[in-house]
């Protein structure tokens, strides 16, 4: 009896929908960085002065929980200036001090992303 061959496959493996993984996080931010080009002010003299205004502001002070930010990042209790509105790279929401506030990181990086993550519907 003849051997039955394979038979090639006719389509192509989908395309990975959440992007590619990184390996670390400096990879990581170098593709985060390439998807949002705004990301770069975050390095200007500029953001840092506004930084420090706001920090002083809300006297080193989380303005959702309450917590003194006196740790140095990546302390819990490390100070994290965040845009109370998203501003998705529209300059006028990403200077707008109104639209800043002083938090600790961790709320920034837990309450704060489940929040931001439900209102874009990524639960």
């Amino acid at each position: 009896m003849p051997r039955l061959k394979t038979v090639p496959g006719r389509l192509a493996a989908p395309a990975p929908r959440l992007g590619a993984v990184a390996a670390n996080s400096k990879e990581q931010d170098r593709a985060r960085d390439q998807l949002k080009p705004w990301r770069a002010w975050y390095s200007l003299k500029r953001w840092k002065d506004l930084r420090r205004k706001i920090l002083a502001r809300d006297a080193y002070t989380c303005m959702q929980t309450g917590v003194a930010l006196v740790g140095k990042a990546p302390a819990p209790n490390s100070p994290v200036v965040d845009h109370i509105r998203e501003h998705n790279g529209d300059p006028f929401l990403f200077w707008d001090e109104d639209n800043l506030q002083a938090v600790s990181k961790q709320y920034h990086d837990t309450e704060k992303q489940r929040i931001e993550r439900a209102r874009s519907g990524y639960i």
